[in-house]
């Protein structure tokens, strides 16, 4: 899946590789390159949704570069629904602040310790907590604080998910569902059961 690119002394070859996934029940689907260099996981990706039951037609472009650890560095997320766009831009200092700047509106929060964002609709955010706590290898329960997006009104508050080991994959809980989620060798989500599976 992943092919080697340039190789860094430090960490190893960095790797690429185009990650899709469609919503299963619903008219959405989302695209990523990513670029993983042993936990440092660049990305940039849109998600795509037409008018249903579950939201307005809407896209979504995003930007992600985390730390050498795999810790979320900064994101940049842009919306745009019929009404106009929204972009948000999302920081992390080193002292373990985050920036949240809208444009209209700045915010300063340590997220009750988060490292990671999470964006709704989006199943490659989880991505990033299960392969820095290697949670697809763990035998025991993991609750991840986070700073959380909802789309595509890019509102952001903080909140929990909690990963729990279960045959077959990890039982993810979110604060609006709780779902079987599968992923790869790689730690990359392959489904993630009502929300997407990858193509």
């Amino acid at each position: 899946m992943f092919s080697a690119g340039e190789s860094s002394p430090a960490s190893g070859p960095v790797r690429s590789a185009v990650l899709t996934w469609r919503a299963p029940n619903a008219p959405r689907m989302e695209s990523v390159r990513v670029q993983v260099n042993g936990q440092r996981i660049k990305a940039s990706g849109r998600i795509i949704g037409a008018d249903c039951p579950d939201h307005a037609a809407f896209s979504a472009s995003y930007d992600l570069v985390t730390t050498e650890s795999g810790v979320t560095q900064r994101l940049s997320l842009r919306t745009s629904v019929a009404g106009g766009e929204r972009f948000i831009s999302i920081n992390r200092d080193g002292e373990g602040y985050w920036m949240i700047d809208t444009g209209a509106s700045h915010q300063r929060s340590a997220f009750d310790g988060a490292l990671d964002v999470d964006v709704v609709l989006s199943p490659f955010f989880n991505t990033l907590p299960i392969r820095r706590y290697r949670l697809h290898e763990a035998a025991e329960q993991r609750e991840v604080p986070v700073v959380y997006v909802t789309m595509p009104d890019l509102a952001v508050h903080q909140a929990s998910l909690t990963y729990s080991p279960t045959v077959g994959g990890l039982q993810v809980r979110s604060p609006v569902s709780e779902a079987l989620v599968t992923v790869d060798a790689d730690g990359f989500i392959r489904d993630y059961a009502g929300l997407a599976e990858r193509i």
